[in-house]
């Protein structure tokens, strides 16, 4: 039984379908129609959820020669954790497991490098996929009548208008006008017209603006909204792509350590649309591990149902995300963006770099894996120091974690941070300083362990937001308090591979 069917009894069929992207059939065949023929046009093959989080079922030579940040469609099969920087297979994803001189805790903390994704430089192009091929699989969106529109705070906007450039179709990339410029020099280059790129009032915190330019841009049937904080198959990429890539580095590192008591302990992740988060519901099942979300302190929604302006960009804010399966989260962590900042110049400049060597005796090798950090990588980093605190942790207790991208989006940022705090002088006093404030004291204020009435305070705060300003129905908020709604959503991974075998099969027909 599929899981549509499952939870249709008591759910509005509607709305799994149209705002969730949860179908499981071909709703419009006209436009499927048309999807399969801009993508035999563009030469596209679409790679299944079961090659991105397995990349040894994709042929080796795919994309051989291919600069995986171009608009080739043979990119796609990159948009997956197991590359190098260059875009080479690698059989570990790339990752750093930091030392205690650094983080000033014992349990190994293992970051995941996000850059490694082509196109963008950030795993938001794996979400972008995820929603949307989904939606072309099933004949939702039409490439050829409309556009597709990508809410985000930079990164996932980024990722949808390559996948929609390679497919052939016009992506609209919306996203706050205070982002980091670099963000904006990408879109300029991926865009053909200025129009398609909308940028709403505010910055980081201003997602609610993000929502309300949707909102009025949808009453134009012209326009697509991928919702990534809505759309479930962000959820499912994540659960089933980031999982696997997370538990076989986890094990990679496990097996190296000779540590036969070692486990995993925590999975932290700052929350933005809730889909990288969902890789830690795969976690715990198989290692117990547990789910840390974390939020920037300058806004702390889920800590003291808060509210405020913050630049750890990439995390969103102010609401609760509907596919955050909040009622499995087991800590919340608040961190600030003075420490994200004030971070990102010490481990990008060189007298941070060689502080964190002489001074610290952190080895230079891990010294200069930090510049794959990004603002939301230092917050995660943090976090996870903050959860070995919290939790007691020691050595046996491994924590994993990821850089969504790495610090080449915010170098407009750098110069900033370093002329507003610290007057375009930054030097080893400085430097000290900044790990002293940072790293050196980090402590366990500005979080909860959580219990159930916790989850439920947290669950009950995203009402607001989905039934009452989204008309999300009630039915369907309700029904995610329960663990067997996340856990029927799972079905519908092997039914799209399925379809999306089919449709690339009426491709290669419609190339004859």
């Amino acid at each position: 039984m599929d899981a549509v069917t499952t939870t249709s009894n008591v759910l509005d069929a509607t709305a799994l379908t149209s705002q969730l992207g949860l179908a499981d059939t071909i709703v419009d065949p006209d436009a499927l129609a048309n999807s399969v023929r801009k993508c035999a046009d563009n030469n596209v093959v679409l790679p299944t959820f079961a090659q991105l989080a397995n990349p040894s079922l994709i042929p080796a030579d795919v994309a051989k020669g291919v600069d995986k940040n171009s608009p080739d469609s043979r990119n796609l099969f990159r948009v997956h954790w197991f590359n190098d920087l260059a875009g080479n297979r690698v059989s570990v994803p790339d990752h750093v497991v930091l030392p205690s001189s650094l983080t000033g805790v014992a349990s190994p903390i293992i970051v995941v490098f996000g850059d490694r994704f082509p196109m963008i430089t950030a795993h938001k192009v794996l979400a972008a996929y995820s929603c949307l091929a989904p939606r072309v699989i099933t004949g939702q969106f039409d490439p050829v009548s409309q556009r597709a529109v990508w809410p985000s705070t930079g990164n996932y906007a980024r990722g949808g208008v390559a996948i929609s450039r390679i497919m052939g179709a016009r992506g609209v990339a919306v996203l706050p006008a205070g982002m980091s410029q670099e963000r904006f020099d990408w879109l300029d280059r991926w865009t053909s017209d200025p129009s398609d790129i909308v940028r709403t009032p505010g910055t980081e915190s201003n997602v609610k603006e993000i929502y309300d330019a949707c909102n009025e841009m949808q009453r134009d049937p012209k326009n697509f909204i991928f919702n990534q904080f809505c759309e479930f198959g962000n959820y499912l990429g994540h659960y089933e792509v980031t999982g696997q890539a997370l538990a076989a580095v986890y094990n990679h590192v496990a097996a190296g350590s000779k540590n036969p008591n070692m486990r995993l302990a925590a999975f932290t992740s700052a929350t933005g649309s809730a889909g990288t988060i969902g890789a830690g519901d795969r976690l715990k099942e198989l290692f117990g591990t547990k789910i840390v979300a974390v939020e920037a302190l300058e806004c702390p929604t889920m800590l003291e149902n808060g509210f405020g302006e913050h630049n750890i960009q990439g995390i969103g804010d102010k609401h609760i995300p509907l596919i955050h399966n909040v009622m499995n989260t087991d800590v919340i962590a608040a961190v600030s963006d003075r420490a994200t900042d004030e971070l990102d110049v010490l481990f990008n400049t060189e007298a941070g770099k060689r502080y964190l060597v002489s001074r610290k005796g952190i080895p230079a090798d891990v010294v200069e894996t930090l510049t794959h950090f990004g603002f939301s990588a230092i917050c995660n980093t943090i976090a996870a120091i903050k959860t070995a605190k919290l939790l007691g942790l020691g050595e046996n207790d491994a924590l994993i974690t990821i850089a969504t991208d790495g610090s080449d989006l915010y170098p407009s940022e750098r110069v900033k941070t370093l002329a507003r705090r610290f007057n375009n002088n930054f030097g080893e006093v400085e430097a000290a300083e900044v790990f002293a404030e940072h790293l050196g004291t980090v402590d366990t204020d500005a979080m909860i362990d959580c219990t159930q009435r916790d989850r439920s305070r947290i669950f009950n705060l995203g009402y607001y937001t989905w039934v009452e300003q989204q008309g999300t129905p009630l039915s369907v908020f309700e029904a995610r308090r329960s663990q067997s709604f996340w856990k029927n959503l799972r079905s519908y991974i092997p039914t799209w591979d399925a379809m999306i075998g089919e449709f690339n099969q009426r491709v290669a027909k419609q190339k004859k």
